[in-house]
């Protein structure tokens, strides 16, 4: 299956408001999201990403077809003041799981920005920290950090280690 990652577009608002709802509605199983009284989720911060200059929305395409989102923010990290990547949240619809579009779609995304990257996990999403931790022990070969978060929505797992725009062919990925 070919995976490629199409950056979204403000004209792209309407799909993205609507994955995002998919994906809260799957995030809801993990986490105390809470629905609103017109019955949609919401998600308030889709409008930075396109007016912050930090914020990447991207759309995953499986053959020329939907079949996720991701959204990436730069973000100056408290703790040595260095820019770090963060993948903010990352969705792929269930017809497309278990067929590797996610992990292609992930290494496409950690290739476009080299240097440090920081992925975060709801430990209550027990599908969720085996596929990441895998994923990026092996693109990393290994070379990651992982440390326990207390989120606003819970216990986290979070991973560090570094994108590299050689990430797929050294890594056999």
């Amino acid at each position: 299956m070919d995976v490629t990652i199409k950056p979204a577009e403000k004209t792209d608002t309407a799909i993205m408001d609507n994955l995002l709802e998919l994906y809260l509605h799957d995030f809801s199983e993990f986490s105390s999201v809470e629905i609103g009284e017109d019955g949609r989720f919401g998600y308030p911060f889709l409008n930075h990403y396109w007016d912050d200059p930090d914020q990447f929305p991207f759309l995953i395409l499986a053959d020329e077809q939907l079949a996720g989102f991701a959204l990436v923010r730069r973000e100056t990290d408290p703790h040595n003041g260095l820019k770090t990547t963060d993948l903010a949240e990352f969705f792929v619809l269930r017809q497309f799981r278990r067929q590797q579009v996610g992990s292609r779609a992930a290494i496409i995304i950690w290739n476009l920005f080299p240097g440090p990257w920081r992925v975060r996990v709801l430990v209550n999403n027990r599908s969720a920290y085996p596929f990441w931790k895998g994923l990026i022990a092996t693109y990393s070969a290994n070379q990651f950090e992982e440390s326990e978060q207390r989120g606003f929505l819970g216990d986290m797992k979070q991973f560090v280690f570094e994108g590299r725009l050689d990430g797929i062919k050294k890594r056999g990925c």
